[in-house]
């Protein structure tokens, strides 16, 4: 085929459509898309690491003598539950990042998009994975100086990692969910400290829990905080029960199940 000047025109060929990107795929572009914020808003990062690091000095300097005689061996103990309560308290920022875009109306240009529903979602806590891995390892480093030693050495520390990861995913549908029913950001804050706040320090993280009133043993005991924070000790230190692991994983699964088709259907209906 040519045109009026007998010049070759190429022929069009028909090609089959591109595969549909899967939800894993989805899932990922949105999570880049999350760690690209710390690109433009660095003091975020900042606000996430500065917190835990302040906690774990002035516990272990201030308490540590007093709670285990020495800072030394309160750090042993205290290490691990600081990471749990890093992991717990950054999960908040994932509803503080959907309220934000909410409110710009990013969401309303997501939903429009031919993609996986919950990959907008799934996103935030890619990036949640990556803050909680950057803060772990700022703090574990921290721990190390001052002379913690896991028991169970680098394959303790990875297990304990990966049980964060799986509490920061499961606590942070709670905040997601909180991000899509308030309009906010200052208040999903607000309201989600104001949750975590009781089951963080009504927890075994920070004291011995036999050294508390009866009935506030019993509440620590089943305490979803501290069952996590009894298996991230247990598996730094390399005597962690399959049991204890187990426990520890049933709070971020039962979250999972019953939040996750709740975020779905509040996002259809916003």
């Amino acid at each position: 085929m040519t045109d009026n000047a007998g010049t070759p025109v190429p022929r069009l060929r028909q090609v089959a459509a591109p595969a549909r990107p899967s939800a894993a795929s989805n899932a990922l572009v949105f999570g880049w898309r999350a760690m690209l914020k710390f690109k433009h808003l660095p003091e975020q990062m900042f606000d996430l690491v500065m917190t835990p690091i302040m906690f774990t000095l002035l516990f272990t300097f201030v308490f540590g003598g007093a709670l285990a005689g020495s800072p030394r061996e309160y750090l042993q103990v205290f290490l691990p539950g600081i990471l749990v309560q890093t992991v717990v308290f950054n999960s908040v920022y994932s509803g503080m990042g959907l309220a934000t875009d909410m409110d710009k109306g990013l969401f309303d240009r997501f939903r429009s998009l031919p993609i996986w529903p919950l990959a907008p979602f799934a996103g935030l806590m890619v990036g949640d994975v990556l803050r909680h891995l950057i803060a772990g390892s700022i703090i574990l480093t921290i721990g190390l100086i001052l002379g913690y030693r896991p028991g169970a050495g680098v394959p303790g520390v990875l297990a304990g990692f990966a049980l964060l990861i799986a509490i920061g995913f499961g606590m942070g549908w709670i905040f997601i969910v909180i991000g899509l029913t308030v309009r906010t950001p200052m208040t999903v804050m607000t309201l989600g400290f104001s949750f975590m706040f009781p089951l963080v320090f009504a927890s075994n993280i920070m004291v011995d829990p036999s050294t508390m009133p009866g009935w506030l043993q019993a509440v620590v005991q089943v305490n979803p905080v501290s069952l996590m924070t009894t298996a991230a000790r247990g598996l730094m230190a390399g005597s962690a029960t399959a049991q204890q692991v187990l426990l520890a994983l049933v709070a971020p699964a039962v979250l999972t199940l019953l939040l996750a088709p709740v975020t779905l259907r509040l996002y259809r209906r916003k």
